[in-house]
């Protein structure tokens, strides 16, 4: 016995030491072997849409496009940051109209193919703004206005184009809409960190209008998506589906469960005053502010990623079951109070203290990042509750239109308060006084608080009868389109 024990013993601590190891290799090919099977089961050209739409164009792109905008703003067409606050609002215009391309890329086929054709339609449009903005040095305002417009409505139209396919493919394949999910908060969280980390280092290195150079091959890469996407072919379609799925969200968009959140949710958006290019101009000011340089703004922008996607972690594990109205009572009172840090740094109160102005904005950009996820994911979590049977899709992109209005009304209104307090390109003795303005309206929509229903995201909201029962939508025909993964996925399925 004590031979036989001896025996096995020497074996037994090759596989303790072999375990590790293995461990290792394990954790190594998980993420290869779980894009294969992404690939085998819903086909490898529909893996590459997600991974370029979410990852490359919106992640990485939107990032670069971010941190060039700003800097094109000031330091190109000079305007005072007022009105770089207004064009910019200008450019989320193609994001409020987004129910428009979720319903015409669902019913009206271009050659029989309902996603292909707005893939290549959408990267063209990105390639064209992108190029005007990269070539013309002396381009009127108006002009880049409208390129930077439309290269917003190209990551539009394809962001919708993709969630229609993501759609599609969680209905044909119920049991990977989590994994499909995952694929694009992975893509689009990596890419965004890797973007804005290098956002700063290109802009100091080929200037903004460089950076919309590089833009264009995003975009470019979209129009790949396009050709090479697996779709089958539809010779015939029912058009008056789009007629018949208009009644159905105005018919749901009636009913008192539906529209009081939705007007909270629009207030609560709208109340939020945007003001970051006038804090981008100070960051930037080499006498009232910082003088942060292009490569330190493009750290700042990638730690704020970072605590966003800490947000949407802490709120899946740890806040998810809150009741709506308790956990948006305490996230909109932690975000009005937070703003307050942005009092204290342009009053300089940081430096009284001994702390840096570098490590005092990348605590306030990580702080606000996380504040506005833990904000905006039960907002998502009650907006897919007020989805009805049948048009989940298109009813989802509509209320996330309403949001984005909402983002849009932010933004202008807070252009119009930096215009009113004089804060220019070299002004910013107001600054302190926008920034507690801004904060007083974020406590505002507390009062508002008796829109939002007092149940909990496992609670039903709509009636247990179809809000879309007297309008005729063949729900087997009708492919729900545009986020409708999405609404699973934050419901915590």
């Amino acid at each position: 016995m004590l031979e036989k024990e001896n025996l096995e013993d020497p074996s037994d601590e090759v596989l303790e030491e072999n375990e590790p190891r293995k461990g290792v290799c394990n954790c190594l090919c998980v993420p290869v072997h779980w894009f294969r099977m992404l690939s085998r089961e819903t086909h490898w050209s529909f893996v590459f849409g997600v991974i370029v739409v979410y990852g490359v164009s919106q992640g990485l792109g939107g990032a670069l496009s971010g941190v060039a905008t700003k800097y094109y703003m000031k330091d190109v067409q000079q305007v005072q940051p007022s009105e770089a606050q207004v064009y910019v609002g200008i450019t989320y215009i193609p994001w409020i109209v987004k129910p428009l391309w979720g319903l015409l890329t669902d019913v009206l086929p271009i050659f029989g193919y309902r996603r292909r054709p707005y893939f290549v339609f959408a990267g063209f449009i990105g390639v064209i703004g992108m190029l005007l903005l990269a070539l013309h040095e002396n381009l009127h305002l108006l002009l880049a206005l409208l390129s930077l417009t439309a290269g917003s409505a190209g990551v539009a139209i394809a962001d919708v184009t993709v969630d229609a396919c993501i759609a599609q493919n969680s209905i044909s394949h119920p049991s990977l809409a989590a994994d499909m999910q995952t694929l694009c908060a992975f893509s689009s969280s990596v890419g965004a960190l890797i973007g804005f980390s290098i956002s700063g280092i290109f802009v100091h290195l080929i200037g903004p209008m460089g950076v919309f150079g590089l833009m264009t091959i995003p975009a470019g890469l979209v129009i790949v998506v396009g050709f090479v996407l697996d779709e089958p072919h539809m010779p015939n379609f029912a058009y008056k589906q789009f007629l018949d799925a208009a009644k159905a969200m105005w018919t749901t968009l009636k009913s008192e469960d539906v529209w009081r959140p939705c007007l909270y949710m629009y207030l609560s958006f709208a109340l939020s005053l945007n003001i970051l290019e006038g804090m981008f101009y100070w960051y930037t000011d080499s006498k009232a502010g910082p003088s942060f340089s292009q490569e330190t703004i493009g750290f700042i922008f990638s730690i704020g990623s970072v605590g966003s996607l800490f947000g949407a972690i802490l709120y899946q594990y740890a806040l998810k079951d809150y009741a709506f109205r308790d956990l948006l009572f305490w996230t909109q009172l932690i975000y009005s109070l937070s703003g307050m840090l942005d009092l204290i740094m342009v009053k300089r109160l940081n430096l009284k203290f001994g702390i840096p102005d570098y490590v005092f904005v990348v605590v306030v950009e990580s702080v606000a990042q996380l504040t506005i996820r833990l904000k905006w994911m039960p907002m998502l979590v009650l907006s897919s509750k007020l989805c009805p049977s049948g048009i989940e899709g298109t009813f989802f992109a509509l209320l996330m239109s309403i949001d984005n209005l909402g983002l849009l009304s932010a933004s202008w209104g807070g252009g119009f308060l930096l215009h009113m307090l004089k804060i220019t390109r070299t002004e910013f003795d107001n600054l302190w006084f926008a920034i507690l303005i801004r904060n007083i309206l974020r406590i505002t929509p507390l009062c508002l608080l008796f829109l939002v229903p007092k149940v909990d995201p496992n609670s039903s909201i709509l009636a247990s009868q179809s809000l879309t029962s007297h309008v005729a939508i063949d729900s087997s025909e009708t492919e729900n389109i545009e986020l409708v993964s999405l609404v699973n996925n934050v419901d915590g399925n």
